[in-house]
Order: C-alpha cells, then structure tokens, then sequence
C-alpha cells in the first residue's frame, strides 16, 4: 500500500512554523513515525526505546543533545521523560528559532505530564489517530484504521494479536506494575463486550475478583493509551434527570471486532455489537476530525432517567449537533424521534441541527423531518 497522506500534515507544519517544537502523540502504530520521516526526510531520528541508547541519555544527557543535527526526531520520548528539561533550555537560549525539535510518544499522560511541567509554551501538542474513513476508502467497520491492517487486511487477526501483547509488554508494564498479563487480557476481553455501554467500574471489578480503584487504573491506562474512548454526558439544563456517567468504547472498531471475536462481515452482521461497533465507529471518526483539524475533542452524549437517549452530542459552528448512529444501509424518519425529543428540550439554547448517520454509501442528504437528516458517514464528518 502507497503512503497514505495524513490530514493533520497541514497542522504539524503550520505547528512547526510557530513553535520550537511538536509534540505529537498517538496510540502505539498510529503511524507517526511513517508520516514525520515521510514530512521531513532531511532531519535526524532517534528512536527512544533502545536500551543502550537509552541508558546513554540517562548518563549523558547533553552529550547526546550536544551532537544531534537538527531538526531532530525524537521517537518515543516518554521512556526518557528527563530530556524534556534539557530541551527546554536549549529552546530558551534561542527562544525565535522554530520547528528544530519534534518529539512524540505513545502514552499520552507521561508524556503530557512532562510538557506541561517543562515545554508550556514552547511546544505545539498535536494527536495522530490511525486513517481515518476520510483518509483512506480502505477504512472497514470489521478492521478499523491502523496503517498496517488496512494496508494488510489478511493479516488482520495476526497482527491485533501481535498489538495486544506488544502493548501489554510495553506500554501496560511501564505505566502499571501489572504482573498479571492474563487478568488483563481479560479485562480487555470485558471493556470489549461493553463496547458502547454506560460505564460500570463494578461491573468491570466482580469479574475479575478486583477492587474498583483496581479497574478505574486500568482503564485510566487504556485511555491515556487511547485504546478506548471515554465520551461523558452532555450536561444542559434541559429540566431533566440526567446520566451522569460516561459511556465506553473501543477507540479503533477493528480492535474491538478482534477482542469480540468477529473475524469476517457477515459474522459482524449477525453479532448483536453490530450496532455498538459502528456507533464506536463514529464516536471515532469524530474525534479523528476534531483531532485532525487542531482542535479540541468535544464529544458527548445524552440520556435522562426517563429513557431519552441521543448517541452523540458534538458542538460544531456555533450550532449544537445531535447525532444517532444506525448501523443499517435504509435510514427512517423514527430513527429520528429521540432527536427531535431533545431538539424540543434545548428550544431557545441556540442553533441544533440532528443527523442519523448510517451505514450506506453517499448519497446526499436525505431529509428525515425539520432539521433532522440522514446522511452517510462521510457526508456527517464533512460538517463537524
């Protein structure tokens, strides 16, 4: 498969023009490397994991910043969060010289945690997510995004096999004193079959025979990894009950089709998480826009206590956007009535436009009822 470009290129060189230095995060195998040394194949690059090079760092810290040509990669920076300091004072000695430090990692709270504490204002923080549907027509519901299963899609059981245990060794290891890989492969396996449900640390816990400050450190792992999506309620005084806890995903939908055992589409159509691994789908693909355009993730859901519930929640040009995803290919007008429940509630509160994404393919927008359309789901990222 031809290198695919990445949207957010515009943003890391528009980045690199202003800041001293990038940081860009992302979950393991996102494709950063790929897209740096593809965007900047004049600079350095270091790749943090060696032990050897490692251990150099550690010992000689300037030493080593002392003989890199810049600009510089620097891959993986969180297994040596120390550099952030050294760094910064070569940045402040020559604090108008932009775009000579690039830096990126996988564990996005380590790696935040040094840039807050040592880079504030010296580096532009941007996420790579894998492709996305925008990026690539090769993006499925069964695989998911990841460069190298698109690219390989035969390949695809192998090689989340391979990422699960890669991560567990690497990045669940260094970030937890996890001991016991086999509980958490299955506590994978469970966040999997809660793939779009309302979030139950108890319900994770009594499984597992662990306590819940046991399970809130896992999934703080899993989601500072962003190998799950944490998408909270959208809170308005709408004079309603609300739920007040956040709904869970697996951020990548070929992930979780491998942690539920789907291997092909039709078992994926027979499966009752179809339709929860296309909404996760779309809470994905969301934030993957958002991400890709520099900006925020702002991405919600509602449900009151009397049973009105609406997908997603997503502010968007001074409008509000209500979103139900429908994993079907022929959209209808009831696929909007919770839509245009809440529409009634936030009366007053602004701009709301409703939208049922589904499966099929583009085919411009269909109107369900005032203000509410169907649209596929590449003609709802073209509005986010």
């Amino acid at each position: 498969m031809r290198y695919v470009p990445r949207q957010l290129e515009p943003r890391v060189l528009a980045a690199l023009r202003q800041f001293p230095a990038l940081v860009l995060t992302g979950p393991r195998r996102s494709g950063k490397t790929t897209m740096l040394r593809r965007m900047f194949p004049a600079a350095s690059y270091h790749l943090l994991e060696d032990p050897a090079l490692v251990g150099r760092l550690r010992h000689d810290p300037e030493g080593f910043l002392d003989d890199l040509t810049l600009p510089a990669v620097l891959d993986e920076i969180q297994n040596v969060p120390e550099l952030f300091g050294h760094i910064r004072a070569r940045i402040d000695r020559t604090p108008r010289r932009t775009g000579r430090w690039i830096l990126t990692g996988s564990q996005e709270s380590a790696l935040m945690r040094g840039v807050s504490e040592s880079m504030a204002g010296r580096a532009a923080v941007l996420q790579l997510w894998p492709l996305a549907t925008t990026e690539s027509a090769r993006v499925s519901l069964l695989r998911g995004g990841y460069p190298e299963v698109v690219a390989r899609p035969r390949a695809a059981s192998l090689w989340f096999s391979s990422y699960v245990q890669t991560y567990l060794e690497r990045d669940v290891r260094s970030v937890l004193a996890v001991h016991d890989l086999a509980t958490f492969r299955r506590f994978m396996a469970l966040v999997a079959s809660r793939h779009g449900q309302i979030l139950n640390k108890t319900d994770l816990s009594s499984p597992l025979g662990m306590s819940v400050p046991g399970i809130s450190k896992w999934l703080d792992v899993l989601e500072a990894t962003q190998q799950i999506l944490i998408v909270p309620p959208y809170f308005e005084n709408v004079g309603k009950r609300l739920v007040k806890s956040p709904r869970l995903y697996i951020a990548d939908s070929g992930l979780a089709c491998h942690l539920l055992g789907i291997e092909s589409d039709a078992e994926l159509l027979r499966s009752p998480f179809a339709g929860a691994v296309f909404e996760g789908m779309v809470a994905s693909e969301i934030v993957k826009a958002q991400a890709n355009a520099g900006r925020r993730r702002e991405l919600y859901f509602f449900r009151d206590h009397q049973g009105l519930e609406v997908d997603f929640v997503v502010p968007s040009a001074g409008a509000l956007l209500l979103i139900e995803a429908k994993a079907t290919r022929t959209p209808r007008a009831a696929m909007g009535s919770a839509i245009a429940e809440l529409t009634l509630a936030l009366k007053g509160k602004g701009p709301v436009r409703g939208y049922v994404v589904h499966r099929g393919s583009p085919g411009g927008i269909q109107t369900l009822a005032p203000s509410i359309r169907a649209v596929a789901l590449s003609e709802l990222l073209a509005v986010i």
